[in-house]
């Protein structure tokens, strides 16, 4: 796939880029994998805004993706490689013998007719696609779509050209290396697809205006130092005048910008090898 380029027809057309979707190969979503999706506007069951900047943006149906691969052993057939408006990543439609029809996602290099298998106690060979027990995938493997538990289906390492990386096996565990940098312990039964995931380019695109952003379902954020002293602790003075706080803090008080906020004594710091840079 490539970023297009638009023609600069007016000020916000000047830098703004887009996906071309060349890596599209099947039109319009499998109608048996949907899901409705219901927005929410950011706020709770008493019409409260208890997540801000959350609102409007374009009409969406959920597709359902198997994170859990748990069809073991069965090779199933690509049938196209589908855009997904809920997630960077593209999705893979695959078909099993039996004709059921799942969504997965999508590696780099995946493509319409390949085979794709979630591999059970049976070996299967570590290519783009497939899914295997870690214990099964060899060392400097790159992999995305972890599971944390085993059995629980993939968590982590779902966005677009991500990956992590296998460095090592000790013991009952595996030490991979995640895309922040940080090397975590994972049980060998724990399973993962194999490869890079696809739309790697996701990152380099411009928005270029903010009704794109809007689109979206992303509503403009204000800027603290801009409001009045009784909206944000940031606000008030003569003038353009900064923050005033010894460091930044929340509408609410507490400190933001670079706080660390993940808890000394949380269990899984135990997994935790080498932290994230």
């Amino acid at each position: 796939m490539g970023t297009k380029i638009y023609k600069p027809t007016t000020p916000s057309r000047r830098w703004m880029t887009g996906h071309d979707f060349s890596d599209i190969s099947r039109e319009g979503p499998q109608r048996s994998l949907l899901s409705p999706l219901k927005k929410s506007g950011g706020r709770n069951n008493s019409g409260r805004v208890t997540v801000r900047h959350v609102g409007g943006g374009h009409k969406r149906m959920y597709r359902r993706v198997d994170f859990k691969r748990d069809i073991l052993d069965v090779p199933a057939t690509v049938l196209g490689i589908e855009y997904d408006p809920n997630r960077t990543a593209r999705l893979a439609l695959v078909e099993y013998p039996d004709k059921n029809k799942r969504y997965i996602l999508a590696p780099l290099g995946l493509q319409k007719g390949d085979t794709v298998i979630s591999a059970g106690e049976t070996a299967a060979e570590a290519k783009p696609g497939n899914c295997l027990r870690l214990k099964d995938i060899p060392s400097g493997t790159m992999i995305h779509n972890i599971e944390l538990s085993r059995g629980k289906g993939g968590q982590i390492v779902r966005s677009a050209g991500t990956c992590a990386q296998i460095t090592a096996k000790e013991g009952d565990s595996v030490l991979i290396k995640m895309p922040s940098g940080e090397i975590r312990m994972f049980s060998m039964e724990c399973r993962a697809s194999i490869g890079q995931l696809s739309n790697v380019e996701h990152d380099t695109v411009v928005i270029g205006k903010a009704g794109r952003t809007r689109w979206m379902g992303v509503k403009p954020t204000v800027r603290g130092v801009v409001m009045n002293p009784h909206d944000h602790p940031h606000g008030g003075g003569e003038g353009k005048s900064g923050q005033g706080n010894p460091h930044p803090v929340t509408p609410w008080g507490k400190p933001t910008k670079g706080y660390k906020t993940r808890k000394p004594g949380r269990y899984s710091n135990k997994f935790i090898v080498k932290r994230r840079k």
